[in-house]
C-alpha cells in the first residue's frame, strides 16, 4: 500500500514534469498540460492509474487552498467594497446562464426539472482554472480579473442553496423539510463559530506556535487550520472553498498574513496540479465513445450559449472591448461544483445514471477545451483587438520651444511632471491608447501617435523643439526613434532612459550621451539608504554610493569599445570586477583609520 502510494505520486509527478514544460513550450499553458497529463495516465490513457474519483476528491482540497491564499489577501473592508460586483454581476451571470441553458434544454423536450438542474449546475465555472489562469497571466489586478473573482465568489455561495434544492425536487422531496432547518442551523452556528475562532482563538494560537521558533510546526498548523475548517464546511454540507476563504479573510488583517501564504503556496500549487490531472483522468471516454456525436453537440451548445451570456455579462461589467472575449472563455467552462449538484441530482432521483454520467464529461470536457479556447483568443482574437487599438494619431496643436516625451509611462511621467512644475513646455507622445485616456483624465496634454514615425514628429514640432525625451518601454522601438530622428532631425538633443547595458551601449552606438538606466540611480539612492540605517554616518554613506556610482559609470566607458566582441567584453568585466573589489578593500582600510568630520560624519 504505502509502495503503491509512492508509486502513484511517483507518476503525477513524472507526468507533470514532463507535460506541463512541454504545454508551456507549445504556448498552451500550464492548466492544459496537466489535463493531458491526466488524460494520458489514466484509465482511457495508459491506464497507470485507477482510483480516479479517490484522487479528484484529495486534489479538491487545492482548490481550498488557493480560495483560502486568496482570502489571506482581501480585507473584509475590500470585499464589502465589493459588494455590487459579487452579487450583481454573480447573479447576473448565475441567473442568465440558467435560463438560457434551461429554456434551450425544455425547447429540445427534456424534462424541466432535469433541464432546471443540469442547467444550474453548469451554470458555474471552474474557479481553479479560471484562477489559476488569472494569475499565471498576471491578470488579477484587471478588470476581467476583478469581475471573474467577484462571479466565481458568487458561484461558491449559489452552490450551497443548489445542492439544497436538488433533493426537493426528487423523489424524496418529502423527506427534506425539517433536514433544511436543522441544516440551516448548522450552517449559521459553523459560520458564526468560524468567525469568533478567525477573531478570538487563531491568532492566539499562532502566536503561542511562533514563540516555539520551529517553522515546520508553523506549517503544520497552518494545514491543520485549512483541513479542518474544509471538514467542518463539509459536514454541514457547504462549500469547503468557501469556508477556506472566509478564513483567510478573518485572518487578512493579521501579522501572520504572510507567513501563512509562504508556507502554504507549494502546497496549493502542486494539490493545484493535481486537481487537473485528476480532472483530465475523469474524462470517461466510454461515455464519450458511446454517443460521441451527441456528447460532441452538447459540450458546443453548452460553451456557445455559456459564451454568449458571459459577453453580454462583460459588456454591463464595462470590461475593456480588448478582453470581453478573453473574459467569456475564462468562465465559460463547467466548475468542480457542478459534480456535486449532479451527483445529489442523481442520488435523489432527477437524474438517470446515464444522465449524470454524460453531464460530467461534458463538464470535464469542457474544462479541458477551455485552455485552447484561450489559446485562439491570444492567436485571433486578441491581435484584432491590438489592430484596433491603432487608431489615427491625434492633431498636435503647434508648438516650440518645447520638449518633446516620447512613452508617458511611469519614467514618462516623472520626468513631464518634473519639467511640468519648472514651466518648461510639453508635447508627450504615446502609443497606448489605454493609457493616453487615463493620463488625459488626470489633465495632462498627450497625444495618441506611433512615436516612431516620422510624421508624427514632425507635427510635434521636432523640428523646433528644445529637446527629445525617449522614455519609451520597447528597446527595439526606442532605437528606431532614435534612428528616425538622427536622420531627419540631426540637430534635436536626445536624452534617452536605457532599459539595460546592452540598450545603454546601443544607445551610445547612435550619438546619444545623455542616457540614464532606469532602475541604477533608484538602486543607489536605496543602498544609501540602506547603509545609513544599518549604521553608516549620512556621510559615510552617501560617500559610499557616489563612488560605487562614479566606478560603475567609468567602467562601462572602458567596456563600451568592446561590447560586441565577447571574450574582450568578459576579460574586461573581469578586470572591472577585482578593481571593485581593490577599492572596496581599500575602503574598509581607510573607514578604520579616518573619520569625516561634519555633517553627521562617523
Amino acid at each position: 500500500m504505502e509502495h503503491g502510494l509512492l508509486l502513484n505520486a511517483l507518476i503525477y509527478l513524472a507526468a507533470a514534469v514532463i507535460a506541463v514544460p512541454i504545454a508551456k513550450k507549445l504556448g498552451m499553458g500550464a492548466v492544459l498540460g496537466y489535463l493531458l497529463a491526466g488524460i494520458a495516465i489514466g484509465p482511457w490513457g495508459l491506464g497507470l492509474i485507477g482510483e480516479v474519483e479517490d484522487i479528484l476528491h484529495i486534489s479538491e482540497f487545492g482548490v481550498v487552498l488557493l480560495l483560502f491564499v486568496i482570502g489571506l489577501e482581501l480585507e473584509p473592508k475590500r470585499l464589502w467594497a465589493m459588494r455590487r460586483a459579487i452579487f450583481g454581476r454573480g447573479a447576473a451571470q448565475v441567473l442568465g446562464v440558467t435560463g438560457a441553458l434551461c429554456a434551450a434544454a425544455m425547447l429540445a423536450g427534456i424534462d424541466w426539472k432535469v433541464a432546471l438542474i443540469a442547467s444550474l449546475g453548469l451554470s458555474l465555472s471552474s474557479t481553479a482554472i479560471a484562477l489559476a489562469t488569472l494569475d499565471e497571466r498576471n491578470l488579477m489586478t484587471t478588470p476581467t480579473g476583478s469581475a471573474s473573482f467577484a462571479i466565481l465568489l458568487f458561484q461558491d455561495m449559489a452552490a450551497i442553496p443548489m445542492i439544497a434544492v436538488v433533493p426537493l425536487l426528487g423523489v424524496a422531496a418529502a423527506e427534506g423539510s425539517e433536514q433544511g432547518w436543522l441544516g440551516m442551523l448548522k450552517v449559521v452556528g459553523v459560520i458564526g463559530g468560524l468567525i469568533f475562532a478567525g477573531r478570538h482563538l487563531v491568532r492566539p494560537l499562532l502566536r503561542i506556535i511562533v514563540k516555539t521558533g520551529l517553522r515546520e510546526i508553523f506549517t503544520a498548523f497552518a494545514l491543520l487550520l485549512v483541513i479542518a475548517i474544509g471538514l467542518l464546511m463539509q459536514w454541514v454540507g457547504m462549500s469547503m472553498a468557501l469556508g477556506a476563504f472566509m478564513a483567510g479573510m478573518l485572518l487578512a488583517d493579521s501579522e501572520y498574513r504572510h507567513a501563512l501564504e509562504t508556507d502554504l503556496e507549494p502546497f496549493k500549487g502542486l494539490l493545484l496540479g493535481l486537481f487537473f490531472i485528476a480532472v483530465g483522468m475523469s474524462v470517461d471516454f466510454g461515455v464519450f465513445m458511446a454517443q460521441p456525436w451527441l456528447i460532441l453537440g452538447l459540450v458546443a451548445a453548452f460553451l456557445c450559449i455559456k459564451i454568449a451570456v458571459l459577453y453580454g455579462i462583460s459588456k454591463l461589467a464595462e470590461i475593456p472591448r480588448s478582453q470581453q472575449a478573453l473574459f467569456a472563455f475564462l468562465l465559460s467552462q463547467g466548475g468542480e461544483f457542478a459534480f456535486v449538484v449532479f451527483g445529489a441530482a442523481e442520488t435523489a432521483k432527477v437524474f438517470s445514471a446515464e444522465v449524470a454520467s454524460m453531464l460530467v464529461v461534458v463538464v470535464a470536457l469542457s474544462m479541458v477545451v477551455t485552455p485552447l479556447m484561450l489559446i485562439v483568443h491570444d492567436r485571433l482574437i486578441a491581435p484584432r483587438y491590438r489592430a484596433d487599438k491603432k487608431r489615427q494619431a491625434d492633431k498636435i496643436a503647434p508648438n516650440d520651444e518645447h520638449v518633446i516625451i516620447a512613452g508617458f509611462g511611469r519614467f514618462g511621467q516623472i520626468v513631464g511632471r518634473l519639467l511640468t512644475a519648472n514651466g518648461i513646455k510639453l508635447t508627450v507622445l504615446d502609443h497606448d491608447p489605454d493609457q493616453i485616456d487615463l493620463v488625459r483624465r488626470f489633465g495632462s496634454e498627450v497625444f495618441y501617435g506611433d512615436v516612431t514615425r516620422v510624421d508624427l514628429l514632425h507635427a510635434a514640432g521636432a523640428a523646433r523643439a528644445r529637446a527629445l525625451v525617449v522614455a519609451v518601454d520597447d528597446i527595439d522601438d526606442s532605437l528606431k526613434l532614435v534612428d528616425a530622428v538622427r536622420r531627419e532631425f540631426p540637430k534635436l538633443k536626445i536624452m534617452a532612459r536605457a532599459r539595460n547595458v546592452t540598450h545603454y551601449f546601443d544607445l551610445r552606438d547612435r550619438g546619444v550621451t545623455i542616457i540614464q538606466r532606469e532602475t541604477f540611480e533608484a538602486a543607489l539612492m536605496l543602498g544609501r539608504d540602506v547603509l545609513h540605517e544599518l549604521g553608516f554616518g549620512a556621510y559615510q554613506a552617501r560617500q559610499a554610493a557616489s563612488k560605487f556610482r562614479m566606478f560603475n559609470l567609468r567602467s562601462l566607458d572602458k567596456m563600451y569599445p568592446y561590447y560586441k566582441d565577447k571574450e574582450q567584453f568578459l576579460s574586461v568585466a573581469k578586470q572591472a570586477r577585482e578593481e571593485l573589489e581593490a577599492m572596496f578593500a581599500l575602503d574598509a582600510e581607510l573607514t578604520d583609520t579616518e573619520q569625516p568630520a561634519g555633517w553627521e560624519g562617523n
